[in-house]
């Protein structure tokens, strides 16, 4: 499929990654406007030193960690006004887009109701691609959907027991 992202989630040792040499970081509000099983709708403001940009986007649902996916800027503006129509209170993160061997990891830091969770990203061309881990990966949480922005968004990390 044309439109497919592969990617890999995996928790981080936030001691190793404290230490780690940071480029400039993004800010993302991203909310939630449809969420079932086979597909999610989300609306993303992001936030740089250049400015603000809004995207929408639409998933399918995931399966061999890949799933269909359609993304669109639209303008701030109007992104800022579907917020407000999110089924859940928006997520809000801070992003560094981490260059590791050759690939591009990104690492969120979480902030608000999900504060103390840390996640990388990893999109792949193949789900089997062989993977050169930086120090601070830990733990694999790819196939855990409770790591999914969809699942926190209406389960935030600080209510997990």
């Amino acid at each position: 499929m044309k439109h497919l992202e592969i990617e890999r989630k995996y928790l981080i040792d936030t001691e190793l990654w404290g230490h780690a040499v940071k480029p400039e970081p993004r800010v993302l509000v991203q909310g939630y406007l449809c969420k079932d099983d086979h597909k999610v709708v989300r609306v993303r403001i992001v936030r740089t030193t250049a400015g603000e940009r809004g995207y929408m986007t639409i998933k399918g649902k995931m399966q061999n960690l890949g799933r269909p996916e359609f993304e669109y800027e639209i303008p701030p503006e109007e992104a800022k006004d579907l917020l407000a129509l999110t089924l859940y209170p928006p997520i809000e993160k801070t992003r560094y887009k981490y260059l590791y061997k050759g690939k591009i990891w990104d690492v969120d830091i979480f902030h608000g109701s999900n504060e103390g969770l840390y996640l990388a990203e990893i999109e792949l061309d193949d789900p089997n691609d062989a993977i050169d881990f930086p120090e601070w990966i830990r733990k694999e949480v790819s196939n855990d959907p409770r790591y999914y922005n969809a699942y926190l968004s209406e389960h935030p990390y600080t209510t997990w027991k």
